[in-house]
């Protein structure tokens, strides 16, 4: 299992710049997975997640959306397909947002992408949505997976990362069974154009190497 994951991403390091996708609900694995990938691949690729996208807290505020914090109309998915068309033409180095989970914020021109780079790795929930802005993110990709865990392993796990980073567990579970669960479904509907399943067993079959 592992090693066909990563020769199907070692293939994508070949030749011109290529842009592998990786989503899945919140919660599911998809920086986990992400980030092995582009550690067994060493500088043959580079990982620039969706969440550096987020629109800014006070912006939320503004818009009376900040207890949707992580909805797909949250984030600046316009400047996020911008980013990657760049990225695909691959004539120049890069700068990309990256985010800080301790501060909940992203950080601006926190991931540099040399054109040496041939394989941009890039994360997020909506990369597979229709609507909006974000149809236009899903043709930029040459692959896209889809990491697929049950909500009963995916839950729990959500729960204790809002926890780690400040919530009550209280809050946490609401947040994880309200808000989160709302953006999960959503994002469960667009399995069907991913290209590949991820399952937890390979996601935790690529962590043990």
């Amino acid at each position: 299992m592992v090693s066909d994951l990563l020769s199907e991403a070692r293939a994508l390091t070949t030749g011109s710049r290529r842009l592998l996708g990786i989503t899945g609900p919140p919660g599911a694995g998809k920086s986990t997975l992400a980030r092995a990938l582009v550690t067994a691949l060493g500088h043959r690729a580079v990982l620039v997640g969706m969440d550096g996208f987020h629109l800014p807290d006070e912006e939320l505020v503004r818009l009376g959306r900040r207890d949707r914090k992580g909805a797909p109309d949250t984030f600046d998915a316009e400047a996020y397909a911008d980013l990657l068309r760049r990225l695909r033409a691959g004539t120049d180095t890069v700068l990309a947002p990256d985010f800080d989970r301790a501060t909940d914020a992203p950080v601006p021109d926190g991931i540099r992408v040399p054109v040496t780079v041939p394989l941009v790795v890039t994360e997020g929930n909506y990369l597979l949505l229709r609507e909006g802005e974000w149809a236009g993110v899903r043709p930029l990709l040459d692959a896209c997976w889809y990491v697929d865990v049950d909500d009963s392993v995916r839950l729990p796990r959500l729960v204790d990362r809002h926890h780690l980073h400040g919530k009550s567990r209280t809050d946490a579970l609401r947040w994880a069974s309200g808000s989160d669960q709302a953006n999960a479904d959503l994002v469960a509907r667009t399995q069907p154009r991913a290209d590949r399943l991820v399952t937890a067993a390979e996601l935790d079959a690529i962590l043990a190497i």
